[in-house]
């Protein structure tokens, strides 16, 4: 199994290699040459699997230069329950006869993007061995919210590795600032950068290709890798938690084994969809990926039309995680879908970069309406749908699985496709306790941590230990730049 680049295909790298390396040395994103296919024996052999197990057995094939005892010695680590307090680590949560919750927040910075940053350090560590590398990995990384904390924990002290996240100032929710802000650690950095989280994505991405700035690091024992889901390693576990759901789903008699399902995904930068449309490719029988967006709706409008444009108003939303105008890993949905065409992909970057926009050909749109439905939900419509979750199920959820369930709701009543449904619920409540609270009709709002005590009073749930634990932590980072100066921060950091 060999990894190439999204913009050229020519050069081949091991899985070790592209895990360490994290970005293309070309700007593009490295993605397998090939898919390895799950059969339905290898369906039915997953259900009687337990989480750790299943994460083996999806990700060896894709691993070949990894040892099946190395995968299960990371999975246990990863995914053990001093880590996550579910047993099922992404349990699946009926919420009627054919809706089902996928909740991915029961690790220990209570959001998703915790299935994927418990294994990855594993992964990279492991893949510097192996690439005799003896350099320090500097991993830097673009946060709109969840992805920094997430990084920040699982990196925390790894032996040779530096992490430093770059947050938008004023765009992630209080509690997510909190946590990136006391992270503990000797190896981690956080800084807050004045704009939007497309403009810190930017700032990072030109670091990677900064030559100076390499060559200087280089001199002093450091290399770039990357925790976002730009790198491989970050994807890779994500498509596992699909797997995992649908098995679940035939283990507790929902479905029947090899019955469709259609998915439906809150998501910014695509990644987190993107490794489900990888799961179907695999041989999940995945009939239908929905796309939710908040009102940054750029890939609504691009999966309807083919037309990706960025030259839009940006909004700084309930949902901070998905205020995203440029979606990272469409780029290797788009190599998927042109027939692995790096030049095509090539064009359609360079257009994005130059003119902020681009538009497909007509044999991408055809796939993209084949595999694809996008909606887009605003605040207002999001609280609705907390406080109606609430109302009607006795089920808290996070303005981002609220976005995801209008828009399955648009889907079905627009389709009329009732096919037993997965939304995937990203974040814990209690990580947006304002938002919450305000769609339960709470007006005068605790401060700091308090809030926490204040969502829990009101209705009965417990807030994650993580996220209590905050209480009185000692703030450790208060930096701010431009998009500008990343690179006055990185060097400063790495004296």
């Amino acid at each position: 199994m060999y990894y190439v680049s999204t913009r050229s295909k020519n050069h081949r790298l091991t899985a070790s290699q592209a895990i360490a390396q994290g970005l293309a040395v070309d700007g593009g994103l490295l993605t397998p040459e090939v898919f390895p296919k799950l059969s339905h024996n290898g369906l039915k052999t997953l259900t009687d699997m337990s989480y750790q197990q299943r994460a083996v057995y999806v990700m060896n094939p894709y691993l070949e230069d990894f040892t099946a005892s190395e995968l299960s010695s990371f999975a246990t680590k990863a995914y053990g329950p001093d880590k996550f307090d579910a047993r099922e680590v992404a349990p699946v949560r009926t919420v009627d006869g054919n809706t089902h919750c996928l909740e991915l927040w029961h690790g220990p910075t209570c959001a998703f993007k915790d299935m994927a940053l418990q294994m990855l350090p594993h992964l990279l560590s492991a893949a510097l061995v192996k690439n005799d590398e003896k350099k320090t990995a500097c991993i830097l990384v673009a946060t709109s919210g969840d992805t920094g904390k997430a990084a920040l924990e699982g990196f925390r002290d790894v032996d040779g590795t530096r992490i430093l996240v770059f947050y938008p100032k004023d765009g992630v929710s209080a509690i997510q600032q909190l946590q990136m802000n006391t992270q503990e650690g000797e190896n981690v950095g956080v800084c807050s950068v004045v704009g939007n989280f497309d403009d810190a994505q930017t700032g990072v991405k030109k670091l990677f290709s900064d030559e100076k700035l390499r060559s200087e690091l280089a001199g002093r024992g450091y290399f770039f890798s990357s925790a976002n889901s730009i790198n491989w390693g970050r994807v890779l576990p994500q498509i596992v938690y699909y797997v995992s759901a649908y098995c679940d789903l035939v283990k507790t008699e929902k479905i029947q084994l090899g019955d469709p399902v259609n998915v439906c995904v809150p998501t910014g930068n695509f990644g987190n969809i993107l490794a489900g449309y990888y799961a179907g490719q695999m041989g999940v029988p995945i009939r239908k990926f929905i796309c939710a967006s908040n009102s940054n709706n750029v890939l609504t409008d691009f999966l309807r039309t083919g037309v990706y444009d960025r030259n839009r108003r940006f909004y700084n939303t309930m949902s901070p995680s998905m205020d995203i105008l440029i979606s990272s890993n469409l780029e290797r949905m788009l190599y998927e879908l042109s027939g692995c065409s790096d030049g095509e992909v090539r064009g359609y970057m360079e257009q994005l970069a130059e003119k902020g926009g681009y538009e497909v050909g007509d044999a991408v749109k055809a796939k993209l309406s084949r595999y694809f439905a996008a909606g887009f939900c605003d605040d207002a419509q999001t609280q609705r749908v907390i406080a109606r979750m609430w109302n009607e199920h006795k089920y808290l959820i996070d303005p981002h699985t609220a976005v995801a369930f209008d828009v399955l709701d648009q889907y079905r009543a627009e389709t009329g496709d009732d096919t037993a449904a997965i939304v995937v619920s990203t974040a814990s409540p209690f990580k947006f306790c304002d938002s919450v609270l305000g769609a339960l009709g709470v007006t005068d709002l605790r401060e700091g941590t308090e809030i926490l005590g204040q969502l829990s009073e009101l209705t009965g749930v417990s807030a994650p230990a993580p996220l209590a634990g905050l209480a009185g932590r000692e703030v450790r980072f208060t930096d701010n730049t431009t998009k500008d100066h990343m690179v006055d921060k990185v060097l400063e950091m790495l004296k």
